[in-house]
């Protein structure tokens, strides 16, 4: 709500009890609602006065005056103010009420009063909404008036006594835990969603590659079909002009062989007309004359006659057939249905998070537009970048331009190469290209795990023969893998253990994830966290040979067999060689530690944390590396040492502790012990722990120390 800082005439600025809060009437069903005020009576009018566009707040007007507000107890309606009833209220109310009291709010009952702290009230926080109706009601209600509990079999929440009668045989639970049901459910099928989203994404995906795929072919395909049906055209046109150009040189040819033909006829008809028109002129000549011209004229037509005229025509007016040789034509339009083999395609390097553990997607593409009708993918496992010697070939045959491959060895390389084939053939291989599969899920090492109440230090193993990138841990609360609570995850983790802070006194599953340039491995082996304590286990690596560690981590024993010289040697650094002691894992973790030892009365331990250096060749305590506590039995006494580089105070201790508590304090450098059993603080080391440090326990005599992790600190160590 918007607060107004504004003063108003005729209002005071008198701070309202903020023991009071506004709640929305229609929160729940009418028939379940918290009923704060009386009944109405039949001579009153009720009217909600809508608020304007500037959210000004509704008031509800009875008889034109405000009701009384329901407080902490009110009277019951129809009880006047003087009977004992009244009188026998019990009006408790807060400080801010009692203030508001001595400043003229006191004797609630009356309605100017009652306006007066409605109008203090609505001026010092602000109008509220125009759909809200606002009624003051107490923030802490009795449990046996008001119960928060959710009715399973309405689906309702019942938040008042009168309403538990109605819902008496009915299923209910507390309404946070059903709160808590509800989120996980919630949570449940949001994971599900999410997980049907992915599927749904991956199957477009591989939809719309297909499609673009089938687009290029059948594009590529087009344009072959409209480059052959160009150079068909081109060729149809280059023969018409060459047969136009040999029927005109034929024609030409023809006409000029009549023509010839045609003058040679004429002349000859000339010549023939010639003599007839001499031979009848001679005629009418006298007989001598005749006989001399008759004589010439007979040699002349002898010699006319002797000269053949052809009569045959030499070119005949009939079209000749001419046959047209399209067999290039039929070439091209054979090379219609026949393509050319296609060229090398271009394998493509590898996507990031393209691979899983088993397999690979593969993708290429051609530099051309070749016809494809298929591909042809190649692979082999490779070894530091070189085939591996006997390694079979493996070929896969598709029709898009790209390919899962499946079934192989999980963070491992291999080279793949791919061909293009079509009815004319198949293409040049491309360049061979090396892809790599996914690592193998992580170990985690459940007995490396160390916390405390606020974080816990996962440590694993790779997993892979090969190097990984980085590693991913998540988290759900819940002990179980199929904990239904919001998965965290922390990316981008160098190395093989990660410092993750948790919430205190809560279970966690944990899972680890590699991943390389193929993509995240799938999850580890769950792994379960619990924060109500710390957590560490023995570290057998530097146990000495006499002492054994139960399989759990948490049980220390000795028997009676002493451990030979071979056992025992003499150059180690890790193992203790002269002390019959053993290091739990370190606690690199910042903070408060605390841990119990069962312990006997009867038995030679010592306990406490040393650094990593401390030496192996020495005893506990006797040296700067170390602060333990000593207990040593004989028939006399018990006695009691807190060893740190050879000294201990001088104290006794009465009680013997069954149970040692340990504080270790990084924060504030302190080493504290109890007697848990009795709560009681025994000792506490002042130290400079300028690193972290490793529990340690010892074990002078055969007999068994029992070490309790997860323990919340209690009560009585939080004041040290």
């Amino acid at each position: 709500m918007e607060e107004d800082t504004g003063e108003e005439p005729g209002l005071d600025s008198r701070p309202a009890p903020t023991d009071f809060h506004f709640y929305h009437m229609d929160l729940y069903d009418p028939d379940n609602r918290l009923l704060l005020l009386p009944e109405e009576s039949p001579g009153m009018r009720r009217e909600v006065i809508q608020a304007e566009d500037d959210h000004e707040l509704g008031d509800e007007i009875i008889d034109g005056n405000v009701p009384r507000m329901g407080i902490e107890e009110y009277p019951p309606y129809g009880v006047k103010e003087g009977d004992p009833a009244w009188e026998q209220q019990d009006w408790r109310l807060g400080e801010e009420v009692a203030e508001a009291g001595d400043l003229g709010f006191g004797g609630w009952g009356s309605r100017g009063q009652c306006q007066d702290l409605r109008e203090a009230y609505q001026y010092s926080h602000g109008r509220a909404s125009e759909e809200y109706e606002c009624y003051v009601i107490p923030e802490e209600e009795d449990e046996e008036e008001a119960a928060d509990v959710f009715c399973v079999t309405c689906k309702t929440p019942v938040r008042a006594a009168e309403d538990l009668v109605v819902h008496k045989e009915h299923e209910v639970t507390p309404l946070n835990q059903a709160l808590e049901s509800a989120k996980d459910e919630i949570h449940k099928n949001m994971y599900k969603l999410e997980k049907q989203i992915i599927d749904m994404e991956n199957f477009a995906s591989h939809l719309e590659e297909v499609f673009i795929t089938v687009e290029e072919n059948f594009g590529r395909q087009e344009q072959n079909f409209e480059s052959h049906y160009n150079e068909i055209l081109e060729t149809l046109a280059q023969k018409y002009e060459e047969k136009i150009q040999a029927l005109g040189q034929k024609k030409k040819e023809k006409l000029e062989s009549l023509y010839g033909q045609l003058v040679s006829c004429g002349e000859n008809l000339d010549t023939c007309r010639e003599l007839m028109e001499t031979i009848e002129e001679m005629c009418h000549e006298e007989k001598t004359e005749f006989i001399k011209d008759a004589v010439a004229m007979a040699d002349r037509l002898g010699k006319f006659l002797k000269t053949k005229t052809d009569v045959e025509i030499s070119t005949q007016p009939d079209f000749e057939e001419q046959t047209m040789d399209f067999s290039d034509v039929e070439e091209l339009m054979g090379s219609i249905n026949s393509v050319p083999a296609p060229s090398a395609p271009v394998i493509n390097p590898q996507a990031p998070n393209s691979a899983t553990g088993s397999s690979v997607r593969v993708c290429w593409s051609l530099y051309s537009d070749d016809t494809v009708e298929s591909y042809q993918l190649s692979y082999r496992l490779v070894q530091d970048g070189l085939p591996e010697k006997g390694q079979a070939e493996s070929t896969v045959t598709v029709k898009e331009t790209y390919c899962s491959v499946k079934n192989l060895t999980p963070n491992s390389q291999y080279e793949f190469w791919v061909t293009a084939q079509n009815r004319a053939g198949s293409s040049p291989a491309s360049e061979r290209a090396v892809y790599v599969t996914a690592p193998s899920p992580p170990i985690v090492k459940v007995k490396e795990i160390r916390s405390c109440e606020e974080a816990a230090l996962i440590c694993w193993e790779s997993g892979s023969l090969n190097p990984v990138d980085s590693y991913t841990v998540e988290l759900t609360q819940g002990e179980t893998p199929e904990a239904s609570g919001v998965t965290e995850s922390i990316v981008g983790i160098p190395t093989c253990e990660a410092l993750v802070r948790l919430q205190p006194r809560q279970s966690y599953t944990i899972y680890v994830r590699a991943l390389n340039v193929g993509g995240l491995s799938m999850r580890s082996e769950p792994a379960t966290v619990h924060t109500t304590g710390s957590y560490f286990h023995l570290n057998k690596d530097t146990c000495h040979p006499c002492l054994t560690i139960s399989e759990d981590g948490f049980t220390l024993t000795r028997s009676e067999r002493k451990a030979s010289t071979r056992e025992v040697p003499a150059s180690s650094n890790i193992r203790f060689t002269r002390c019959a002691a053993v290091l739990g894992n370190l606690i690199p973790i910042r903070g408060r530690h605390y841990w119990e030892v069962e312990v006997g009365e009867s038995l030679d331990y010592m306990v406490g944390v040393a650094l990593e250096e401390v030496p192996r060749h020495e005893d506990l305590g006797a040296n700067r590396l170390s602060w333990c506590m000593r207990h040593t039995y004989t028939s006399l006494r018990h006695k009691y040492e807190f060893l740190h580089n050879r000294t201990t105070p001088d104290l006794r201790i009465t009680v013997p502790p069954k149970t040692v508590g340990i504080l270790l304090d990084y924060e504030n450098p302190r080493l504290s012990f109890f007697n848990a059993d009795i709560a009681q603080h025994l000792y506490s080391f002042s130290c400079e722990l300028r690193q972290f440090v490793h529990p340690c326990f010892s074990l002078e005599k055969p007999g068994c120390l029992k070490i309790r992790n997860g323990i919340p600190i209690p009560r009585h160590v939080t004041f040290y």
